[in-house]
């Protein structure tokens, strides 16, 4: 009785609450917390048989409109490191290309490609809440999640339903789901020691369900992570704090309340040129050499961050609502050399005409630098609400986002004792030294009607609308040489229509056609085609036409208790396909027109018995295009073998990378790099009791069996334009511990 009594609230809570942004394919397929939305209606004749494997490393849902790889709990436990982010857990999946140049949640350099879109060009959310940097709709991956509160990530690789926000979609979503609070109170301790004298701390506390507080739970977590860094000299120290609470208000209707911070302090290299890793070694980031615009107290970055929300969730009659109100925000301080691992240092040469604070003119020991500031901070609220009618759901909703940001970037003398003194240009406005206030607005209305003319088919047309609103007011912009502002709105009604089979209980099918849009990047967009613009002015000014894409997807999952497969096949075409190209210190952007992708997908674990998982993937990601995208891998494929039972797991893992092209050398041709193989392998023993601890387990990793140290992307460019490169991290352990107590 007394055991009966404890999980009545939990069930009545819990399921209210957090299971309604569990995996896709539940009641609340379409929520927030899982992006691909399904026939998940309650009404439903043939429902999803969603048995499979549990340790497959990612897998489809029965319920999936688009093609999908979901990573659960366990295999994140059982395979990542507490600092790995949400691109390490995502790596494994097929079409991603994911590598961390300085270690698993080593600095804020980690790099994604989903099929042929890298960073800014699809979608990240956390409890289905995208967040974003409004200024190239980017990601600062270590300043937010830890592997400790992810509870699933969800690939999708699509651009959603109409129901699906956010700024840049048509890429997919990277969907991030945070774990949920024990029925149980418990004190966990972990502990972790690896490669590059990388060690973590944590503590979390759950509350258990508290019957004397209205069957409310949750947990506070935090952790301290530092290494050294695989790269030299680039080392890392961050804290984070994540806090989840969850209260039941009635049997129909739960508030949930999330707070994340975080600090990181980094030293950070921009990679390094061919003939630094010839002469230094594949693992040379930063210099010791205060003469050196790459010496490493002179490049050092600190990140303040924060993620909160409030969300309600509740049901009565035929309705469904959930909605969450939240704010983020996001601040980097910088210290960088002018040009690191580049050959120009001094100032004289950076900053020609330049002279120091108070008039004085710099010489050769002079070494040129740059501090600067970035923040902003994001409001947003996003409700969804659910009208059953019958067999048939009308779904609709709103998101709305404002975000303000600020930045500003001064040229100084390092070599005086850190940030040194101003330099500015004479006769330049601003002394040339570039600042800038701009907003975001974003909103994003969105109706859909799923059909169901049978117990197997639904139906599902949709309409979203998307205006984006930027207005920028610079000081000195450097596009224009002066002061200039500006204001602008890119709309578009975005129709998605799909379909969706049950061909029986355990395999499905799905087609889908969707429209997708981003808005042009806060410095590019706006130009002038016939001279250069005007300071203060805005006479001849065009502004750049949105990316809008076409997509069309079709697929199918299978399911069973020995099988978990899916497969799809995509076309999409992009008329007006942008690409950032970093120069230096400097970011531009070029067209390059139209681009047609194409690929072919495909992921399958099987369960051989006695503990033994078989798994693999694989995808051709093609295109066609006036030129090469960069760090687009034409196929990625896995292989791997699983083990787990009563108290152990194994896995091993490899992944390969095919071939792509990168950026421009100093003679203007593109970069080649050819396939490359990584092997993981992770195994992890529960360790019962010890005494004063429960539920002890040990768990080590070893990524990079072979020790692979290839140069394999394409980093940017240092100021004379020679190329600078990320290379493999090589062979690195983790050994972790964790217990309640």
């Amino acid at each position: 009785m007394h055991k009966k009594f404890r999980l009545k609230p939990l069930i009545s809570g819990l399921f209210h609450a957090s299971m309604l942004t569990a995996l896709p394919g539940t009641l609340w397929a379409y929520d927030l917390g899982s992006v691909s939305s399904g026939a998940g209606n309650s009404n439903e004749a043939i429902p999803p048989a969603e048995s499979a494997p549990a340790n497959a490393p990612t897998q489809g849902s029965l319920s999936a409109t688009e093609p999908q790889s979901v990573i659960n709990r366990n295999y994140i436990n059982n395979t990542q490191t507490g600092a790995s982010s949400y691109v390490d857990n995502a790596a494994v999946a097929p079409g991603v290309w994911a590598i961390s140049p300085n270690g698993p949640g080593g600095n804020e350099n980690p790099s994604l490609t989903m099929r042929s879109f890298v960073d800014g060009q699809y979608n990240v959310t956390f409890d289905g809440i995208p967040f974003v940097d409004g200024a190239n709709f980017s990601h600062h991956v270590n300043s937010y999640f830890l592997a400790q509160d992810t509870g699933e990530v969800t690939v999708d690789r699509g651009p959603g339903r109409a129901s699906t926000v956010g700024d840049a979609t048509y890429g997919g979503t990277i969907a991030v789901r945070s774990n949920d609070p024990m029925g149980d109170p418990t004190a966990t301790v972990r502990s972790q020691i690896g490669s590059f004298n990388s060690r973590l701390v944590g503590f979390q506390y759950d509350t258990g369900v508290m019957q004397n507080y209205g069957d409310a739970s949750g947990f506070i977590d935090y952790n301290h992570y530092q290494t050294d860094g695989a790269l030299t000299n680039n080392n890392e120290r961050r804290g984070n704090v994540f806090a989840k609470f969850i209260k039941p208000l009635s049997e129909d209707t739960a508030i949930t309340v999330v707070v994340m911070q975080n600090h990181t302090y980094q030293n950070d290299s921009p990679g390094a040129t061919a003939q630094q890793i010839a002469q230094y070694g594949s693992h040379y980031g930063l210099n010791q050499n205060p003469l050196s615009s790459a010496y490493v107290g002179y490049n050092n970055d600190n990140f303040n961050s924060n993620f909160d929300y409030i969300g309600l969730q509740t049901r009565f009659g035929d309705w469904k609502v959930d909605n969450k109100v939240y704010t983020t925000s996001y601040a980097h301080d910088a210290v960088n050399g002018y040009n690191p691992n580049g050959t120009t240092d001094n100032i004289s040469e950076a900053y020609p005409g330049g002279v120091l604070l108070g008039g004085a003119t710099p010489g050769n020991q002079n070494i040129a630098g740059l501090t600067g500031m970035t923040t902003y901070t994001s409001y947003g609220d996003i409700l969804r609400a659910t009208r059953t009618l019958g067999n048939d759901d009308l779904n609709f909703g709103l998101w709305i986002e404002r975000q303000l940001r600020q930045s500003w970037m001064n040229n100084v003398d390092l070599s005086t004792g850190g940030t040194g003194s101003i330099v500015t240009t004479p006769g330049v406005a601003n002394g040339g030294n570039p600042a800038e206030t701009s907003s975001m607005n974003t909103i994003q209305p969105y109706v859909e009607y799923v059909w169901r003319p049978t117990s197997k088919w639904s139906i599902t047309p949709g309409l979203k609308f998307n205006e984006f609103t930027r207005t920028y007011n610079a000081a000195y912009d450097t596009t224009v040489g002066g002061a200039f502002a500006y204001s602008h709105s890119w709309a578009a009604a975005l129709p998605s229509l799909d379909a969706h089979y049950y061909i029986s209980n355990d395999w499905s099918a799905y087609g889908q056609v969707a429209e997708g849009f981003v808005a042009p990047l806060l410095f590019g967009s706006f130009y002038n085609p016939n001279q250069p613009i005007q300071p203060n002015t805005s006479a001849g000014l065009s502004y750049l036409a949105p990316e809008k894409t076409m997509n069309y997807q079709l697929g199918t999952v299978f399911k069973s208790s020995k099988l978990t497969a899916s497969a799809d096949v995509y076309y999409i075409t992009n008329n007006n396909q942008s690409q950032q190209i970093g120069v230096g210190n400097l970011l531009t952007i070029q067209n390059i027109g139209a681009v047609h992708y194409q690929g072919v997908e495909g992921e399958a674990t099987y369960n051989l018995g006695s503990g033994f998982n078989a798994y693999g993937n694989y995808s051709f990601n093609g295109y066609t295009s006036p030129s090469p995208i960069f760090n687009a891998p034409s196929n990625t494929a896995a292989l791997g073998m699983l083990y787990e039972h009563n108290k152990t797991n194994a896995s091993l893992i490899a992944k390969e990378i095919g071939p792509r092209w990168g950026g421009t050398d100093i003679n203007g041709n593109d970069t080649h790099f050819g396939s490359y193989t990584t092997v993981n392998l992770a195994a992890g023993y529960d360790l019962g009791s010890l005494g004063w601890a429960r539920n002890a387990k040990v768990e080590f990793q070893l990524d990079d069996l072979f020790n692979r140290t290839d140069t394999v992307a394409y980093a940017g460019a240092t100021v004379e334009k020679n190329a600078l490169f990320w290379t493999l991290p090589g062979r690195m352990f983790s050994l972790n511990f964790s217990a309640s107590i």
